[in-house]
C-alpha cells in the first residue's frame, strides 16, 4: 500500500517537476521576448496555471493526469494539436520509481524521525530531477534551484542536529561539502572555467552537504566521473562529439548523489570486503 501511495505521489511530483522546469526557464530566458523585470503572473512558480507549452493554453483537470493524459491524447496538446514531448510521461515515471525506490532501499529501519528524513529527501529527490532536466535541455544549473537544494539540505541537517543533539551531523556534512565542491573548484579555477563550469562546483558543495561524510564525498566525484566517462567516450569515438565539446556534468552528480545517499554506506561495507581493508 505504501508503495502504491508513493509511486501515484511520485507521478504528481513529476507532473510538477516538468511545470517547474518549464516555469524557471521562461523566467530565466526572459520569456522568449527579451528580458523583463518581472516574469507574468503566468509564470509563477507558486501561482500560476498548468498550460500548454506551445499555445499556452490553460489546462483543465482532464489534461493534467499523469501520463494517462500524454497518452489519451497520442502526445499531442488537446487545443493547439502540436506534438507534447516525452518527456513529460517518462519525468512523471522515473520520478514515482525513484520515490518508490527510495522507500524500498531506505537504509536504516522506519521510525518517526526515519520518515520526516524521507520526507526531505524525497522533495530533495525532485529538486534534484529538475535540475537534471534543466541541465540535459540547456546545460545550465540555475542557481535559484541550487538555492532550494541548498535550503532543503540545511533543514535536514538542522533536524539531525535536534534530533541527535549532536555536532556530529554537521561536521559530517561540512566534510562532503569540502570534498563535494573543493575539488570541482580547484579543476575549475585551474582551467578558468574550461574543463568544469561554476554551476557544478555549486552542486558539487550542496550534494556532498546532502550524502555528508569524507568517504561519501569521494563516492560521489568517483561515481559522477565514471558516470560522465561511459557516457563521453562513446561520443567522442561515434564522431559526435569533440574533446572541445561541453557536455552536461549535473546529471551526472545528481543520479550519484541518488546512489551515495541511499546506497554509500553498503558499497564503502561492499569494497573494504572484498578488499580485505579492516
Amino acid at each position: 500500500m505504501i508503495i502504491a501511495i508513493l509511486f501515484v505521489i511520485g507521478l504528481c511530483v513529476g507532473s510538477f517537476v516538468n511545470a517547474y522546469v518549464w516555469r524557471v526557464y521562461k523566467q530565466e530566458t526572459g520569456h522568449g521576448k527579451g528580458k523583463q523585470k518581472k516574469a507574468p503572473a503566468k509564470y509563477s512558480i507558486l501561482h500560476g496555471r498548468s498550460m500548454c507549452p506551445h499555445c499556452e493554453h490553460q489546462l483543465h483537470a482532464k489534461d493534467l493526469v499523469p501520463v494517462l493524459s500524454w497518452l489519451s491524447l497520442k502526445g499531442k496538446c488537446r487545443y493547439c494539436k502540436k506534438p507534447i514531448s516525452p518527456q513529460y510521461p517518462l519525468v512523471e515515471l522515473l520520478t514515482a520509481v525513484l520515490f518508490v525506490v527510495s522507500y524500498i532501499a531506505w537504509p536504516l529501519l522506519m521510525n518517526i524521525e526515519q520518515w520526516v528524513y524521507l520526507g526531505l529527501w524525497l522533495v530533495s529527490v525532485a529538486v534534484m530531477m529538475a535540475l537534471a532536466i534543466y541541465d540535459l535541455k540547456w546545460m545550465i544549473l540555475p542557481n535559484r534551484m541550487v538555492a532550494v537544494l541548498l535550503s532543503l539540505a540545511l533543514v535536514q541537517l538542522l533536524v539531525a542536529v535536534i534530533w541527535q543533539q549532536s555536532l556530529a551531523p554537521l561536521m559530517t556534512a561540512l566534510w562532503g561539502a569540502l570534498i563535494g565542491g573543493g575539488l570541482f573548484y580547484v579543476l575549475f579555477q585551474l582551467s578558468a572555467g574550461r574543463w568544469i563550469g561554476g554551476g557544478d562546483v555549486k552542486l558539487g558543495a550542496v550534494l556532498g552537504l546532502i550524502v555528508g561524510g569524507p568517504m561519501n564525498g569521494i563516492l560521489l566525484l568517483f561515481i559522477a566521473s565514471f558516470m560522465g566517462t561511459l557516457v563521453a567516450v562513446p561520443l567522442l569515438a561515434l564522431g559526435k562529439a569533440e574533446r572541445t565539446s561541453k557536455l552536461p556534468f549535473g546529471p551526472y552528480l545528481l543520479l550519484a548523489a541518488y546512489v551515495v545517499y541511499l546506497f554509500g554506506s553498503r558499497l564503502v561495507d561492499w569494497y573494504n570486503q572484498s578488499f580485505f581493508i579492516v
